[in-house]
C-alpha cells in the first residue's frame, strides 16, 4: 500500500501536468504525490504532506493540517492504473520525502515498466534496493541552514557523498537570499558535485517573489556556471494543488 496525499478529502494527488522545475521543465508528464516527510522545512509549499494536527515542528504559515483529510492509502495496483491512465510517458514521484515509502513504491513502479521516472527527494535516504533500478533521474534537493532543519538532519555526509557519485541525480537548491550560495558552493567543493549538475531555484510560491529573486539569482547562475530553475508551475497555476 501507499500513502498519498490529497488534492481534496478522498482524492489522491495524481495527476497530468508540465514538470514545473528542474532539467525536465516544461515536459509534458504525470505526477503522484506521496505524503509523509523525514524533515520540516519552515517554508515548504506542500505542508499538508506532513504538517499534521499536533505535530509542533516549525512552519512559516502557523497552520496544522487534519491528517484524515489531507492523507489516504491506496493499493499499488489502484496508483499504477490512475497514473496510466494518463497516458503520458514519464512519471514525476514528489512528495513529502518519497524514499519514505521505497519498497512499496517498486511495486508501484513494477506496474508501469514502460514509463520513465523522476524521483524528487531531500536527499536523506538510500533508495530501497528494489527501486532503485527502476528510477532514470533523480531531483535531490539537500535543504540549505535556512530550511529550519540542523545539518545532522538534513545533510547526511554519508548520503550525500553517494548521490553526488550517482550519475543519475542532479541537486537543486532552494536559496532565499543571495548569502545561501555560499553554503551550496561549500557542499559542491566537499562532495565534488560538478556546478552544471547544480539547479538553482528561487524560494517562492507567488510570482512576484519568486520574479523578484530570480533576477539576482540568475546572475549568481552566470557567475558560477549553473543552471537556473524557474517555477513554471506557480507561474501557469498559482499555489495549487494538482498542478
Amino acid at each position: 500500500m501507499l500513502v498519498l496525499a490529497t488534492t481534496t478529502p478522498g482524492e489522491p494527488e495524481i495527476f497530468a501536468s508540465l514538470q514545473g522545475e528542474g532539467p525536465s521543465i516544461g515536459r509534458s508528464v504525470a505526477f503522484v504525490r506521496l505524503s509523509r516527510c523525514n524533515l520540516a522545512c519552515r517554508w515548504c509549499d506542500t505542508p499538508y504532506t506532513w504538517h499534521f494536527s499536533g505535530d509542533n515542528r516549525p512552519h512559516r504559515d502557523g497552520v496544522t493540517h487534519d491528517r484524515a483529510a489531507n492523507q489516504l492509502t491506496l493499493s499499488e495496483e489502484e496508483v499504477a492504473r490512475r497514473i496510466a491512465a494518463f497516458g503520458k510517458p514519464r512519471l514525476v514521484v514528489t512528495g513529502g520525502e518519497p524514499l519514505l515509502q521505497g519498497k512499496a513504491l517498486a511495486r508501484m513502479l513494477a506496474h508501469l515498466p514502460d514509463m520513465a521516472v523522476e524521483v524528487e527527494t531531500n536527499g536523506t535516504i538510500a533508495p530501497h534496493a528494489d527501486l532503485d533500478p527502476l528510477i532514470g533521474q533523480y531531483n535531490v534537493s539537500p535543504k540549505l541552514a535556512h530550511s529550519g532543519n540542523t545539518a545532522d538532519l538534513a545533510l547526511p555526509p554519508e548520503r550525500l557523498a553517494q548521490w553526488a557519485a550517482e550519475p543519475r541525480a542532479i541537486f537543486k537548491f532552494v536559496i532565499a537570499e543571495p548569502a545561501d550560495l555560499e553554503e551550496v558552493l561549500a557542499l559542491a567543493f566537499r562532495y565534488a558535485i560538478p556546478n552544471q549538475r547544480i539547479w538553482l531555484m528561487a524560494e517562492g510560491t507567488d510570482t512576484v517573489t519568486l520574479a523578484t529573486r530570480q533576477r539576482w539569482l540568475a546572475e549568481l547562475c552566470l557567475q558560477h556556471d549553473m543552471n537556473l530553475s524557474p517555477r513554471l508551475h506557480i507561474a501557469l497555476y498559482g499555489d495549487t494543488r494538482g498542478t
